[in-house]
């Protein structure tokens, strides 16, 4: 239903799952697992895994905790999208990945709920793609230190108000891994 409509392809985006990342995060190897599981099952029908990749000042490029979780493993010729903000749009060559595979629907997995998870869902939606987030497959670490809810609570919450966001010709959507499906 995007808006794109010239872009009926649907994209797996795994999103910061780097060692720095999600080293302490909330069910990590769970999360982790359903990835992978979802890697495969794209792969295995033809859908595009476009991973994104953050640096910044505390996570550098290069680095041992920038990079990938051993788990995961891209393949050639895999996009990666080098990120520097929450939004993996900003700033990036996302778009024009996605443009150029024809892609109007995502399928959401990653790092972190509450920072660039969020970032992003939020900044596909406006760009008029069509949103799901795997309910299962993403994660964050704990900021309860800082005022935060508890973790568990910050996933549940995203997964809640998530399948509720409307917009004209849009969909948003929330699927447990085991009930993801790439196409219509």
């Amino acid at each position: 239903m995007t808006t794109l409509s010239e872009r009926p392809n649907t994209a797996l985006l795994v999103i910061d799952v780097q060692k720095g990342v999600v080293a302490e995060a909330y069910e990590r190897d769970a999360v982790v697992a359903n990835i992978n599981t979802l890697v495969g099952k794209a792969r295995a029908e033809g859908v595009p895994v476009v991973w994104i990749q953050h640096s910044d000042q505390g996570l550098e490029q290069g680095s041992d905790d920038w990079e990938y979780v051993p788990e995961l493993t891209r393949e050639e010729p895999e996009p990666l999208v080098h990120k520097s903000y929450g939004d993996s749009f900003e700033d990036t060559d996302l778009e024009e990945v996605l443009a150029a595979a024809g892609v109007g629907r995502l399928v959401v997995t990653g790092a972190e709920t509450d920072a660039c998870i969020r970032s992003t869902i939020h900044g596909a939606f406006v760009r008029g793609y069509d949103v799901t987030l795997v309910a299962d497959a993403h994660t964050a670490g704990d900021k309860s230190a800082w005022g935060a809810p508890p973790t568990d609570q910050v996933i549940a919450h995203t997964n809640l108000y998530w399948q509720y966001q409307s917009a004209p010709g849009r969909t948003a959507a929330v699927a447990g891994t085991k009930e993801v499906t790439f196409h219509s």
